[in-house]
């Protein structure tokens, strides 16, 4: 095994237990939570007193202070509905509900308005934005969609793009020839060898997100990079804890590894044709993008 493989195998594990430094393969914790504790967000007219405390116990345990966890409860309410316009959102009330001070409610607010859910106009205050406002391509409300009730919808249409962006990005890269990260993308399929032979699906997932998002940059194409949050995404949110599968498969190691070859070759064709292969390896692009469509 190389030096890189037992170093990401071993970062890991230590993830997974929860020694990862800050944001460090933790970006995405709520996906990784019990169902319990996904469906924890209660309608804003609640009388749950414990909840704020719940919140602060929850920032503790997944690595983010107190302003992160708001962010990531109020976002969860506002997509799966909870949080509606019919009502403005008033910082005072939010900062006595979680039991966090006004400076956190606003600038937690003000990331909500960065994201487009939320906007805050003088005689009317802060309320939710329609579903037509929101910054759809945040990985945040990708995550926060994913595990609500628009679950179905956001998977499908996660599907659908990353056919219409790693295609294309593994016939760009193979043109550009960039053997730095050709080498750090043979890495990362050796690192799923490894870990697949050792049923360790933690690196086998971890490796397998920095392999897409390694392609996507080796595209050259800077506007398709900025969609590499997107992959990143879909990769983690996709159904099962490796790119929609139950588990890693030799069908899904095979596919990357013929994306490295045709890239290592300058097979812009034999790249696209590789990658297209790969996606519909997973259940969840099967559905949404038929094999035939790759004639189209």
């Amino acid at each position: 095994m190389s030096t890189l493989a037992h170093t990401m195998m071993t970062a890991a594990r230590s993830a997974d237990s929860g020694l990862a430094g800050p944001g460090e393969l933790d970006r995405y914790p709520y996906t990784e939570a019990p169902a319990g504790e996904r469906a924890a967000a209660r309608p804003w007219g609640g009388s749950d007193s414990e909840l704020g405390r719940a919140s602060r116990r929850g920032a503790a345990s997944r690595g983010r202070g107190l302003h992160g966890q708001l962010v990531q409860q109020l976002g969860q309410m506002i997509v799966s509905g909870d949080l509606g316009a019919d009502r403005p959102l008033v910082p005072e009330e939010i900062g006595q509900r979680f039991e966090v001070s006004r400076t956190v409610v606003r600038e937690s607010l003000r990331v909500l308005e960065a994201k487009g859910l939320v906007s805050a106009r003088p005689n009317v205050g802060t309320r939710v934005r329609p579903v037509s406002d929101w910054n759809l391509l945040d990985p945040d409300i990708i995550e926060w969609r994913a595990f609500g009730p628009q679950r179905d919808d956001q998977r499908r249409e996660l599907a659908e793009l990353r056919w219409t962006i790693e295609p294309l990005a593994a016939r760009l890269a193979a043109g550009h020839g960039r053997e730095d990260l050709q080498q750090r993308l043979g890495d990362m399929v050796e690192i799923m060898g490894h870990a697949m032979g050792q049923g360790d699906a933690i690196t086998f997932s971890r490796a397998d997100a920095e392999f897409h998002a390694l392609l996507i940059q080796a595209a050259g194409n800077r506007m398709l990079e900025h969609l590499s949050g997107i992959v990143s995404a879909a990769l983690h949110v996709s159904g099962g804890p490796v790119t929609g599968c139950d588990r890693p498969g030799e069908a899904s190691l095979a596919h990357h590894a013929r994306i490295v070859d045709a890239l290592a070759s300058g097979d812009s064709a034999g790249a696209e044709s590789a990658m297209r292969q790969l996606l519909v390896v997973h259940p969840d692009v099967e559905r949404v993008v038929p094999a035939p469509r790759e004639q189209h």
